[in-house]
């Protein structure tokens, strides 16, 4: 027998399988479980987002979606497991403006490149920052505040979570923008800088809405400003920075799903669909309300133009400031 020649059932022997794996490869997604990897410890906001969203997801795409914590390093650690997983669709990233902004104007070191090793999948939405000063304090407002800081420079210390917190970064900021020089308290965490505020150990502290909230409304502390562009659906009555005298002042702590670069722009997009409509429903609406989330639609180009914004006004800041990490 000549092999050379294919015969006809050879011919269609062949046409089937090389149609088969190219069939096979294409598999329908999500085909067996997605991760969420937090890159920060059960109980905080992120926490609490990925798991509403992955339940809704795990809902919508028929698949289990399970929520990873990978705390550590301020998110690096986490976001790091993500940028090293396979760009498939079955491991995402719940980012922040700590883990993929402002982490790689402050880390010397860091593992991956927040602008190349992710796609941006879909943008959750900003929290506000306050500027607070403790109820036995002098200052009525932002001028106020800024005329005492002038008057007697580095006296006024102002407490944060931690070095390198959207609400260090915003104190940073607020002290560029009205040529004044501040002291930073770094804490480890919210609660004892918020405890330290409350019983007089600290005048001012920048922290976000959620967090500062429950004080306000007890008048235990005072909400001079919140730091983003628009006014914070959370708290109507206080002013921006930017109608305090500080044009263009725009500062939010935002969180947001993003992917292994690679992803397949087709799974990109499915994923931003069902989250944008999940983010739509009265239900998620209102549980984003109170958690002080507010939603701001972005396909993921406009969220992919939107970090790069992001990660050149930290570099800038962290440099201006002359910020080191802890």
């Amino acid at each position: 027998m000549n092999f050379t020649r294919r015969t006809p059932l050879a011919a269609a022997l062949a046409a089937l399988v090389l149609h088969a794996i190219p069939a096979a490869a294409q598999e329908a997604w999500p085909s067996k479980p997605i991760k969420i990897v937090v890159p920060f410890a059960a109980g905080g906001t992120s926490d609490a987002l990925a798991r509403l969203l992955g339940q809704k997801l795990q809902d919508a795409l028929k698949q289990t979606v399970i929520v990873e914590n990978r705390a550590g390093a301020g998110g690096v650690i986490g976001a790091d497991v993500v940028a090293k997983a396979a760009p498939d669709g079955y491991t995402l990233l719940l980012g922040t403006i700590a883990s993929n902004a402002i982490n790689p104007a402050l880390q010397p070191k860091m593992p991956y490149d927040a602008g190349k090793d992710f796609v941006p999948v879909f943008f959750i939405g900003n929290i506000a920052n306050v500027v607070l000063v403790g109820s036995g304090q002098p200052y009525k407002n932002v001028k106020e505040l800024i005329a005492a800081a002038k008057a007697k420079p580095g006296t006024i210390a102002y407490g944060t979570p931690g070095t390198g917190s959207s609400q260090h970064l915003s104190g940073v900021k607020f002290s560029l923008d009205a040529g004044v020089e501040l002291i930073h308290v770094p804490y480890k965490g919210s609660g004892p800088s918020m405890q330290d505020l409350l019983a007089g150990q600290i005048p001012m502290s920048f922290e976000t809405a959620l967090t500062a909230m429950p004080q306000i409304t007890a008048g235990k502390v005072r909400a001079l400003a919140v730091t983003p562009a628009k006014r914070a659906k959370v708290l109507p009555e206080v002013p921006t920075l930017a109608e305090s005298g500080l044009k263009g002042f725009d500062v939010a702590s935002w969180q947001a799903i993003f992917a292994p670069a690679g992803t397949p722009p087709a799974i990109v997009k499915r994923l931003n669909d069902e989250l944008t409509r999940i983010v739509g429903t009265t239900e998620v609406t209102a549980r984003l309300y109170t958690m002080g989330v507010e939603n701001l639609p972005m396909t993921p180009a406009q969220f992919a133009d939107f970090q790069r914004a992001e990660l050149v006004k930290w570099a800038k800041i962290v440099k201006d400031g002359n910020v080191k990490p802890e």
